[in-house]
């Protein structure tokens, strides 16, 4: 049997990027709540602001983009939203409601900076792929990092290297909280 952690113990699955960054920065965010904005965390929050619309879907060139869409898994015991999720014909995806034939879904996470040398973004997209696939029951291959500094899409592979990464973390985030 799995084990799935119960909704009250669930965790906000931004904190990945913090925990994977820095244990402590994730600590004092999120379990002593000492958090204060400064220009930098301003920026990014103003940036999510353009990509943070629950109600707004559109479709580019055959691609379906939804934003603000909320996950979850009980199995990591995290939830979130991710930034944006596209949606693009594919006949091992899902089907959606009010649209014909199957989608495959592929997270968009936006960050206000530029790309790291850590995996920390990528950990944090991994999450949102993962939920997404517990929610879909579908399988997700690859997410984008979209970095506004640069203006630079970064194509992520979610391999099994990622995953356990993002799965180690999650574990250890819910041993200290």
């Amino acid at each position: 049997m799995t084990f799935e952690y119960p909704t009250e113990d669930w965790l906000p699955l931004s904190g990945i990027q913090h925990f994977v960054f820095c244990r402590r920065q994730w600590a004092l965010i999120h379990i002593e709540q000492q958090w204060q904005e400064n220009a930098l965390t301003a920026e990014g929050r103003i940036m999510h602001k353009r990509v943070d619309d629950p109600f707004f879907t559109e479709k580019r060139t055959g691609v379906i983009v939804a934003r603000s869409v909320p996950v979850s898994s009980p199995l990591l015991g995290l939830s979130g939203v991710c930034d944006v999720v596209e949606f693009t014909q594919s006949k091992d995806g899902v089907q959606l409601p009010g649209r014909d034939g199957y989608f495959q879904s592929t997270p968009v996470e936006y960050k206000r900076g530029r790309e790291k040398n850590d995996p920390c973004d990528e950990a944090q997209l991994c999450a949102q792929a993962m939920c997404l696939e517990y929610m879909l029951a579908v399988s997700i291959p690859v997410g984008y990092l979209y970095y506004a500094r640069t203006r630079h899409r970064v194509t992520v592979e979610l391999t099994e290297q990622l995953r356990a990464l993002l799965v180690k973390a999650a574990d250890e985030m819910h041993a200290y909280y």
